[in-house]
């Protein structure tokens, strides 16, 4: 059995909570203002909260472009599952690496050689089997 894909609100939302280059999460309105200057037009913060809500769900082609643009992921996140799927990783390898400890193992992991990453790739599941044995 499949798990259903993900609505646009919450791919939307994840958006939000993932690319935050400002070392915050995007304000609606500051979303609506990026994606009004991209498409030339209208793009209101209630607009932006009603698809972040799913109160709307079905946005014109430029406006999903616009969102597009403005988070830097390709139109192709929002209706397609492959697409999804591969920038939701890199999503969550952003997220991920914005915690210093993650970011200092990972640092640490590149002047490693290949043997020296393979280990340390062991322990890692080694020490996952006995956190969930827990």
């Amino acid at each position: 059995m499949t798990t259903p894909a993900p609505s646009l609100a919450a791919k939307i939302e994840k958006l939000f909570e993932t690319v935050q280059p400002l070392g915050r999460e995007y304000s609606n309105d500051e979303v609506a203002k990026g994606c009004a200057e991209m498409v030339g037009g209208t793009f209101s913060k209630t607009y932006v909260w009603q698809l972040r809500t799913g109160q709307r769900d079905n946005p014109t082609k430029r406006h999903l472009e616009a969102l597009a643009s403005f988070f830097r992921v390709p139109p192709a996140y929002f209706f397609d599952d492959e697409t999804s799927e591969r920038v939701d990783s890199q999503l969550a390898l952003i997220a991920a690496l914005r915690n210093a400890d993650i970011r200092n193992i990972t640092l640490r992991a590149l002047e490693l050689d290949s043997s020296g990453r393979e280990f340390m790739s062991r322990m890692i599941e080694e020490i996952g089997r006995m956190q969930t044995r827990r």
